[in-house]
């Protein structure tokens, strides 16, 4: 499948995006870093009071000064950036039906919303809901040979950032979303008789499924019957 231009448009939103949020993860521990040598810690403290805590640390040292607030000043540019792009997809989202739709769903943010779409791009190309999950990787491998029948773990196919905001959709619905809904009973029952994690890519599969559906079908989100 040749994804449509707008859809290859989205992922590239998508991709900057998270380009900037992976270097400003790693610019901040390099600050970190190279801060720990001389016994100065920055803690655990928040996105807002990191500068001031890292520039705390070093006033009185001219050299370490120079150094940490230059790339302070790096850091700030990055913040900058990541803010443009990520209205740029609050926008998006906020003037598109289907991920407004899609975000109905407890758990289910901007970005996961977009990734789907961007992902499958045209929902008519799967013929049922189910193999979208396949088609995420998010099935286990199967070894098929004479009586021999094994199920392994899933097998991490196909578009791994959707995969992956998927799964955080389905953290998200499982241990901090208080909405009741009939797939959070069902990924819970999963996580009481085996465990959380299990749970968690069963729901993220599960999402998909019910995604699938509601944009192949023009429907809203079925909470289920109640709790």
């Amino acid at each position: 499948h040749v994804k449509s231009r707008p859809s290859q448009e989205l992922r590239t939103l998508l991709t900057a995006r998270e380009f900037y949020v992976n270097k400003l993860r790693d610019h901040e521990n390099e600050i970190r870093g190279l801060l720990r040598p001389f016994g100065l810690k920055v803690g655990k403290v928040g996105a807002r009071d990191f500068e001031v805590r890292a520039r705390e640390l070093v006033a009185g040292n001219p050299l370490l000064e120079l150094c940490i607030h230059t790339l302070l000043a790096g850091r700030i540019a990055m913040k900058s950036a990541l803010a443009d792009l990520h209205r740029a997809l609050l926008r998006l989202t906020e003037n598109d039906e289907l991920c407004r739709r899609f975000m109905t769903i407890p758990g289910v943010g901007p970005v996961t919303a977009l990734a789907f779409k961007a992902t499958v791009d045209d929902p008519a190309r799967f013929r049922r809901s189910n193999d979208v999950g396949a088609h995420l990787g998010l099935t286990p491998r199967q070894y098929q040979s004479g009586a021999t029948d094994v199920r392994g773990r899933i097998s991490r196919s196909g578009d791994a950032f959707t995969r992956t905001a998927l799964f955080t959709a389905a953290h998200v619905m499982l241990t901090r979303s208080r909405q009741w809904t009939a797939i959070r009973a069902w990924g819970v029952r999963i996580a009481q008789r085996s465990n959380l994690k299990k749970a968690k890519i069963a729901v993220a599969r599960k999402l998909a499924v019910i995604m699938h559906r509601m944009w192949r079908d023009e429907t809203p989100f079925r909470w289920g019957a109640a709790a």
